[in-house]
């Protein structure tokens, strides 16, 4: 009985132990399954990733679809979008009705949209700069559309585009190199040039504005043409003109050149190339036209008076305002009326000031005679030189091209030259010209405190009380600021004798030096820019950066990697500063954007090189720092 107790105890436990086994099985195998359904789902959802989805007859491309759709089509109408944009949104029914249009076509064409926010790959590779913007894609090359955004004119032009026989029209702009420059620029009355890099990022962006003036200004009669050199090919050329960023445009009249200063969209490029096309200087026929300048002027009246165009002088005096034309008005006159009035003979600029500017400290007018053998650049410096009076207005409208000479002595206080404030302005500015007339050297301005309220507050003025307040903008971004107490002739001598003496101290923003300075991208402040950055005995590498900025975060971690690996090097500093909480006390490191990046040679430290390049990984600026050092001890390999 024992014996049949336990055969039947072993035969229950077979029957539990094979049970538990077929559950296993049955668990594996239905986990087989399940791992076999993910398997087949997520290659599903990797085949959805280039499925191409339909919104209301609108093919909807990304940038995971967008290039196995377009491969092989012909031709392919593509809006790039943004999902909050007005226009894009106003555009919609009308971009589907032109889905529904070409789709019915023989053969059909396909009709796509791109949301550019989140294919930001190809808003980028198709340069995208505005929404909505509509291509058409002709095997894959992109053919710009400019017309209207209607149903009929973008059916018309894309059936156009569509034909077999189809061909892009020839670029309306020049493409220049050695062979053909010279001869180019030599022989054209004016003409635009580019000199750009084909990598560079300013240049893509570029690229469709200036074609399109170039075509618009090919129209014109006589026309205006635009050229381009590609800057990495035609290195020679670049080299002879100072090319040193891209992209980088020069404007040449039969060969001579002058800088371009006008914007860098279509109609920008096409109003100031006209604009620079015209006579530099504006004919006068009456003294009249002068005597208004004078009584009711805001700038020196500049006038040419000459027997006739067939002058000598007048030829001498039109070369000498063409590069000076964006800074000065010119005026010229073969008038005998105009000559008696400006109490000069034929052959003789005058500059006058007008009537709020004079003063019994310097003459009304100014007088230069042009001879066949003057040269342009006297001319030029006459200008240069009697252009402001003894105290000007300075203003942020002539800012740029009138105060730039340093040192440059402001007073800044409620400047109003219209009739009910005039006298209480010219008291002020009275006792400021009792001092300027003995400090020749020095340029002095009056300035409305609101216009420069910044400035001011850079300053450490603009809480000061006073009603009149003084600084003094110094060589190498260097500012000084008078102590605040009540104005007077006497208390603005003093303050600019102390500043020929040397013993005033510069005002500086900065914020506190670190302690603690010894990473491998060292912290520059405004009060140890010159310690570090003008240190004759190293190189630095700087970059100038706001915390707020995407580009400068995106930089970080290649910057610290690149002081990581130049740590070794005793003569060469990697160096950082946030110049939103610093004054650059320099005037040779103009920060424009962020970031911005220069190179200062240890023996070169007024002449600072701009990083131009877009790679602003670590090798890339490795290159460029391995270029242009002058205490580097070891070789790229080595580190």
């Amino acid at each position: 009985m024992k014996k049949l107790a336990l055969l039947l105890i072993v035969l229950l436990g077979v029957a539990h132990f094979a049970t538990i086994s077929r559950c296993e099985e049955d668990v594996a195998e239905s986990k087989e399954e399940t791992d076999e359904e993910d398997s087949d789902d997520e290659e599903d959802d990797e085949d959805d990733d280039t499925e191409v989805k339909e919104e209301n007859g609108v093919l909807v491309l990304t940038d995971n679809n967008f290039d196995t759709f377009i491969e092989g089509k012909d031709t392919v109408l593509v809006e790039f979008y943004a999902p909050w944009c007005g226009h894009c949104k106003q555009f919609a029914p009308e971009y589907e009705k032109i889905a529904q249009t070409l789709k019915e076509n023989d053969p059909p064409i396909p009709v796509a949209k791109v949301d550019a926010t989140a294919a930001s790959g190809l808003g980028s590779r198709f340069d995208v700069s505005g929404y909505p913007t509509i291509k058409i894609l002709k095997n894959g090359e992109p053919v710009d559309y400019d017309g209207e955004r209607t149903e009929k004119a973008i059916v018309e032009r894309v059936k156009e585009v569509a034909q077999p026989d189809w061909k892009p029209p020839p670029e309306a702009t020049l493409v220049l190199t050695k062979d053909n420059f010279d001869d180019t620029v030599n022989n054209a009355d004016i003409i635009l040039v580019e000199f750009y890099a084909p990598w560079c990022g300013h240049c893509k962006r570029l690229a469709p504005e200036y074609e399109k003036a170039a075509k618009e200004l090919s129209q014109r009669m006589p026309p205006i043409p635009l050229a381009k050199v590609d800057a990495t090919v035609e290195s020679e050329l670049a080299s002879r003109f100072g090319v040193t960023g891209y992209p980088t445009l020069k404007i040449f009249r039969k060969g001579k050149v002058f800088d371009y200063n006008g914007p860098r969209e279509k109609y920008g490029i096409v109003d100031y190339m006209s604009e620079q096309a015209g006579p530099p200087s504006k004919q006068v026929q009456a003294a009249k036209q002068i005597q208004e300048l004078i009584k009711d002027g805001d700038d020196a009246v500049i006038v040419g008076v000459f027997s006739s165009e067939q002058d000598t002088a007048y030829d001498i005096y039109i070369e000498a305002c063409n590069s000076l034309r964006e800074d000065f008005t010119f005026r010229h006159s073969f008038s005998a009326e105009v000559a008696k009035l400006l109490k000069v003979s034929p052959g003789h600029v005058v500059i006058v000031q007008p009537e709020k500017f004079r003063s019994k400290h310097e003459p009304s007018s100014h007088t230069f005679a042009v001879k066949d053998s003057t040269a342009v650049s006297d001319v030029q410096e006459f200008f240069k030189k009697h252009v402001i009076p003894l105290v000007g207005h300075r203003k942020p409208s002539n800012d740029a091209k009138r105060y730039t000479k340093r040192p440059l002595v402001v007073v800044y206080y409620g400047v109003d030259f219209s009739f009910d404030y005039r006298k209480a302005t010219q008291f002020w500015r009275g006792k400021v010209l009792d001092v300027a007339k003995d400090f020749p050297e020095y340029t002095f301005a009056v300035a409305d405190e609101e216009d420069y309220a910044e400035e001011l507050k850079g300053l450490g003025l603009s809480e000061s009380g006073e009603e009149v307040n003084v600084g003094i903008l110094a060589d190498g971004g260097k500012k000084y600021a008078m102590e605040p107490e009540e104005f007077d002739s006497e208390v603005l001598r003093d303050f600019v004798m102390a500043f020929k003496k040397g013993k005033l101290k510069p005002i500086i923003k900065s914020q506190p030096v670190p302690k603690n300075n010894k990473g491998p991208v060292k912290v520059v402040v405004g009060k140890t820019f010159d310690d570090i950055v003008m240190d004759t005995q190293k190189d630095v590498l700087i970059e100038f950066y706001a915390p707020w900025c995407g580009h400068c975060k995106k930089l970080e971690p290649d910057y610290l990697a690149l002081g990581k690996k130049y740590k070794g090097e005793k003569n060469l500093v990697i160096a950082k500063m946030d110049t939103t909480a610093n004054d650059v006390p320099n005037d040779s490191y103009k920060v424009e954007g962020f970031p911005t990046i220069y190179f200062s040679p240890s023996n070169k430290k007024q002449s600072p090189i701009k990083f131009e390049g877009g790679d602003r990984t670590v090798e890339g600026l490795s290159k460029f720092l391995e270029e242009h050092a002058t205490k580097l001890s070891q070789k790229r390999d080595e580190l």
